[in-house]
């Protein structure tokens, strides 16, 4: 299993181009960003910076959508940003949360996420994309490599990645959620007659590495509740599209009866006064809380189920902890040992002679 980062660009710049560092020294795979012009930091300023201070890790938003950027456009970073440092990008997609209704607007639709989807990805691979009644396409970028991933919760979201993206990003850790949720990607996959082994799939939510003690897990909660009030967003959509009940999981759906507004000014930060409908409870269910070993078991739990990629969410007060823990304790057992000389039997007799 990959292990990626979630940064937010929250200023100053560097410090996020250093976190970025930091995240590849200690063996990280993915540095990805908020996208939300608004609250943060313009991201693909950032990233040309985080690229060029890096050598191998993959960037790209978590995630970009298709309403504030011209579609085009954003396939042309990407496509310069890999002719200037190798096919390094990747792009997350979304209907549009923050960086939509912060300025009064509203999410896409899965229509138009469909259609902006073929376009980023046609024209970032170097191939031609077809607009209305033109067909364009960028001469410079024969070479550019380009992968899009897309964040969903619900049964038509869960359908169109199975059957276009080429990840599924879900953005919470909860394994009985994850698995009905991949269990629909593939599904769609499949009837959409593609292989669905050929989707990758991650997994995205806050990690706090704890010594174990109680007071420290309630530290940790707190650090991370605000994400239960981010997810609520998108769950609160869902419920009022599907309602309660059915198809989709009770654990999902259930906890946000206690939701009330949200202010988007607290988007993703510790302390947001708008998550205090958030239980403990799906607290330790969506993120990933204690000591390194319950890391361990979580993270193995979430490979068994498929899971390609688990992304930490570092919108916390250990961020430069975090990423050391998981670096020293987490990422070298996750993967396993590997031996380096292995003696055989044939090659130990007569050794004497």
């Amino acid at each position: 299993m990959d292990i990626g980062v979630v940064l937010q660009c929250t200023p100053p710049a560097w410090r996020v181009v250093e976190l970025a560092r930091q995240a590849e020294t200690h063996g990280f795979s993915h540095v990805w960003t908020f996208d939300s012009h608004l609250l943060w930091q313009e991201p693909y300023v950032i990233h040309s910076q985080i690229l060029s201070a890096t050598h191998t890790v993959t960037v790209g938003p978590m995630v970009t959508n298709p309403a504030t950027r011209d579609w085009t456009v954003t396939a042309s970073t990407f496509a310069t940003l890999n002719e200037m440092f190798g096919n390094r990008t990747i792009c997350g997609m979304g209907r549009g949360d923050s960086a939509v209704r912060a300025l009064g607007r509203h999410p896409t639709t899965l229509a138009t996420m469909r259609e902006s989807i073929g376009v980023i990805r046609e024209l970032g691979n170097g191939r031609t994309a077809r607009i209305g009644d033109t067909d364009v396409r960028f001469p410079w970028a024969g070479a550019s490599r380009l992968e899009v991933w897309v964040a969903g919760y619900g049964p038509r979201a869960l359908d169109l990645i199975g059957e276009v993206a080429d990840g599924f990003i879900l953005q919470l850790a909860d394994p009985d959620i994850t698995a009905w949720t991949v269990a629909k990607v593939r599904e769609a996959a499949e009837r959409a007659g593609r292989d669905p082994a050929s989707v990758t799939i991650c997994v995205a939510a806050p990690a706090y590495v704890t010594d174990g003690s109680p007071a420290a897990l309630a530290h940790a909660r707190e650090q991370c509740r605000w994400f239960g009030g981010m997810v609520g967003n998108h769950v609160a959509d869902i419920v009022d599209r599907y309602g309660t009940g059915g198809a989709i999981p009770a654990a999902l759906t259930d906890y946000i009866a206690g939701r009330r507004g949200y202010d988007y000014n607290e988007h993703g930060r510790a302390g947001n006064t708008h998550a205090e409908f958030v239980p403990d409870a799906v607290i330790d269910r969506f993120c990933v809380l204690g000591g390194a070993e319950e890391h361990l078991t979580r993270l193995r739990e979430l490979e068994e189920l498929g899971v390609d990629q688990f992304a930490v969410y570092l919108q916390h007060d250990a961020k430069a902890a975090t990423l050391e823990a998981y670096g020293e304790s987490v990422l070298p057992r996750l993967s396993g040992p590997v031996t380096a000389t292995a003696a055989h039997a044939e090659h130990t007799v007569g050794a004497g002679r």
